[in-house]
């Protein structure tokens, strides 16, 4: 029992849902990692994949199985008129705006752009645009209604 001592024990039970907000959150923080890795692999030249299984009818015996496939990363980040990098948070097919009126952050470099994207995962998941992540996701949510 001596071992025991030496840890701090308490009486909490683990949550047995999480809030929506949250995985809502951590699905948004997965995608700028994502951007985040594309926009490092674009600056040093090399090829940044991401794995996904898909499902495949085997023509030979009918069967489906699952195959590995390569997921395709659109970039969030875009030229403006002006010829400046800009780069747009998704949510879905949903932008966000980051402050009212302004979806989007102008950057000068890549390595700006991997510091922007940085900092807006680092919002998200301190839960600073909770109320932007709930309105692109009621309204993407609307579509799906009949």
């Amino acid at each position: 029992m001596s071992a025991l001592n030496s840890l701090k024990l308490v009486a909490v039970k683990k949550p047995r849902n999480i809030p929506a907000i949250v995985t809502r959150r951590n699905k948004l923080s997965s995608k700028l990692w994502e951007q985040i890795n594309l926009a490092k692999s674009q600056m040093d030249g090399k090829p940044f994949v991401v794995m996904k299984y898909r499902s495949v009818k085997d023509p030979a015996t009918g069967l489906r199985k699952q195959v590995e496939v390569p997921k395709r990363i659109k970039p969030w980040w875009f030229q403006s008129e002006q010829g400046r990098v800009c780069v747009s948070v998704k949510y879905g097919s949903w932008t966000i705006e980051l402050a009212k009126g302004k979806p989007s952050v102008e950057v000068a470099s890549g390595e700006e752009l991997v510091n922007a994207l940085t900092a807006i995962k680092q919002a998200v998941e301190a839960g600073e645009l909770d109320q932007q992540i709930e309105i692109a996701s009621s309204s993407l949510r609307s579509g799906f209604k009949r």
